[in-house]
């Protein structure tokens, strides 16, 4: 069965202290897991699969990059039950050196969108003074804002609040903004570990 998401808000949760790599668990509003996975160490390419329970018996999504360890990494976005692409994910790779950006494709490989950090000055405080402030997201898809990510500062769990906003509703797969918050945790969390 295709793995079909319809609510608004959900939690993505790391481990920061993970000798055997990364751990992640996918919350809804009301606490219940929905997703996780457990990343392997040291892989040279991500393939990141995304599972019903911590059994690891139903595999739901993949998060897959395209090439070996690459800066500006594209990560497609699929559903494995169905083998649809649900979209991508493109990393900015040195505009993402001051403030982070993600270009948001369609299924297809059109450009629809942008993830973007909050504030260019609060991008810089936070790699050039502390890693204590917060990261914020907004996803815009057609120049709609359709999702906002909000992190919480713990340093032993990396959160991330996702909240889709109204415009996202036919716009923005919840499959693809819930892998954004995955990959924000997994590569963009690298810079602050």
């Amino acid at each position: 069965m295709a793995l079909h998401m319809t609510g608004s808000a959900y939690t993505v949760r790391k481990k920061v202290l993970s000798l055997l790599g990364n751990v992640f668990h996918v919350f809804d509003s009301g606490g219940g897991l929905v997703l996780y996975t457990k990343q392997k160490a040291f892989r040279l390419k991500e393939d990141i699969r995304m599972y019903t329970g911590e059994d690891m018996q139903t595999e739901v999504m993949r998060i897959q990059a395209r090439q070996i360890i690459d800066f500006s990494a594209a990560y497609d976005v699929v559903d494995s039950v169905t083998g649809e692409t649900v979209g991508a994910l493109k990393r900015k790779g040195l505009k993402s050196m001051i403030k982070d950006e993600w270009t948001i494709m369609a299924p297809d490989g059109r450009d629809i969108g942008l993830l973007q950090e909050d504030s260019m000055a609060l991008a810089l405080l936070r790699r050039f003074l502390t890693n204590l402030i917060p990261q914020n997201f907004t996803a815009e898809v057609d120049g709609q804002p359709v999702c906002e990510y909000q992190q919480n500062f713990n340093p032993f769990v990396r959160k991330i609040g996702i909240n889709f906003l109204p415009a996202a509703e036919g716009r923005f797969d919840r499959r693809l903004g819930i892998a954004a918050a995955v990959l924000l945790c997994a590569i963009e969390g690298r810079q602050h570990d």
